[in-house]
């Protein structure tokens, strides 16, 4: 927990990630290491005993059923026997044996075995007193030499009143410590393993996290001036996605950043005039003069109109980008086009005709195509002559390199518009040569194009000076739009 003023500790991603895989694959060995060694002590437990017993189980086999090869007959003497079974006995590592007789020591391992007990006055001491029946028991004996697990088989013949003790073992201890030098080989291993993983790890984690590392240094860069920066994209993976993503995502804000500062200055600019007429007419009305009073009141009613028009303009531009702007459903376009052309006969006194009529049936919003096309329908008005024609139109475009379109257009026989002036015209508080502040926000061709986008489609114009405009709008059309 930090405290206010207190600078928190900063983690890189990395740092965060190497620890975690460290963490992950140490606990990963330690448990697995954990197990094994549990599992082999087990195991070296039970192959010991294993070992033991069956060789109790030779040795009584012998003695019920074994020849001496001094007599060839059966085994008549303890140490006879003793002897015999300890020459056929061939001891593994780390086991050795000793043969007691009256409890004392008759016979040793050969030469070549290196464990060798009797070596250990201790565990003779034990061998002497052990299996004073004949219950025959694993046991595990600890003397200051070493520790064992040994096995006494105790003989007696009822032909000879001497007995003997045959004894087996193996240096536990020794056995251990093979396994405990085994598994310090594993982790060994397995921390150098883990190291160089970890080596790995935190290059590979470096160079995954470049684009990140760009992406912060990018953003650091960006301020409100400068949104030109752009991370460089490199190699197909899903950072190099990302990267793009991101890209993309700069984009749209230095849009968003340039349209909304060129929309201030735009607003600025436009307001700026009839605020300036409104108070350079008020400043210099004569309020002794009737007449002066109520053209200034004329003025500035007229100005505050253009003002409210140009604000509902900019709140339906406004609104374009949100996704409740438009309400789609499936329109008779056919049908639609008469009743836009019904209410364009109120913009002024032309020649309205249908040009053409597709009966076809498209997903759209049809209050927003028609704001649409009674904003081209007034733009026609405005610039053709009282009683000339003016077309209303629709068809479907289809072709085999395209998607199908659903075409609208308002065709004038107006002043038309110069080349110069084509593009610009659907800018925001755009005007043509031909305009006229004083009739308009400058938004309405902005308000179209906005309209037409929001359906996926778009609005352009063809247009000749002096021989009238057609301005169009194409909007996709669904792949098995119905005909009616």
């Amino acid at each position: 927990m930090t405290t206010k003023g207190q600078p928190r500790r900063r983690v890189s991603i990395r740092a965060r990630v190497l620890g975690s895989m460290i963490l992950l694959v140490g606990f990963a060995l330690a448990t697995s290491g954990a197990a094994i060694y549990v599992y082999e002590r087990q195991e070296l437990n039970a192959r010991l005993d294993d070992s033991l017993t069956r060789t109790v189980e030779e040795f009584r086999m012998l003695a019920e059923t074994g020849i001496d090869p001094q007599t060839g007959d059966g085994f008549m003497h303890a140490e006879d026997l003793l002897y015999t079974a300890m020459q056929r006995t061939l001891p593994a590592r780390y086991q050795g044996m000793v043969g007691l007789s009256a409890d004392q020591l008759q016979w040793t391992a050969p030469a070549t075995v290196q464990m060798r007990l009797e070596n250990d006055p201790e565990f003779l001491d034990w061998a002497k007193t052990s299996a004073t029946d004949q219950h025959v028991l694993i046991e595990n004996v600890d003397t200051k030499l070493s520790d064992y697990r040994a096995i006494a088989v105790p003989i007696q013949l009822s032909s000879d009143p001497k007995p003997a003790r045959f004894v087996l073992a193996y240096d536990y201890s020794a056995e251990v410590g093979r396994i405990n030098t085994q598994f310090m080989v594993f982790f060994g291993v397995g921390l150098a393993v883990m190291l160089l993983a970890g080596g790995a790890a935190y290059l590979i984690v470096g160079r995954m996290l470049e684009p990140i590392r760009r992406l912060r240094d990018t953003a650091r860069q960006i301020s409100e001036s400068d949104q030109s920066s752009r991370i460089e994209v490199t190699g197909h993976d899903e950072f190099a996605e990302l990267t793009v993503t991101i890209n993309e995502m700069l984009d749209r804000l230095e849009e968003a950043l340039n349209s909304q500062r060129q929309l201030l200055d735009d607003v600025g600019h436009e307001l700026r005039t009839p605020v300036t007429i409104i108070r350079g007419h008020l400043e210099l009305m004569d309020v002794k003069d009737p007449e002066d009073v109520s053209q200034t009141k004329d003025i500035a009613l007229d100005e505050l109109k253009r003002m409210s028009l140009l604000i509902n303009d900019l709140m339906t531009l406004a609104g374009a980008n949100r996704s409740d702007f438009l309400n789609s459903k499936p329109t008779d376009v056919g049908a639609l086009l008469d009743e836009i052309l019904d209410k364009a006969r109120a913009l002024g006194h032309r020649d309205w005709r249908i040009g053409n009529r597709e009966e076809v049936t498209a997903i759209l919003d049809p209050a927003r195509i028609t704001q649409g096309m009674l904003q081209l329908a007034a733009n026609a008005v405005k610039f053709s002559e009282e009683g000339s024609r003016i077309d209303l139109g629709s068809a479907v475009l289809e072709g085999s390199d395209r998607e199908p379109m659903l075409r609208l257009w308002v065709h004038d026989a107006g002043a038309g518009i110069v080349q110069d002036d084509l593009e610009r015209i659907f800018e925001r508080f755009g005007r043509g040569q031909n305009s006229d502040r004083a009739k308009g926000s400058g938004l309405g061709l902005n308000i179209v194009s906005a309209i037409a986008s929001s359906h996926g489609g778009t609005v352009w114009v063809d247009s000749v000076p002096g021989s009238g405009s057609t301005f169009y709008i194409d909007i996709p059309l669904a792949q098995g739009a119905p005909r009616v």
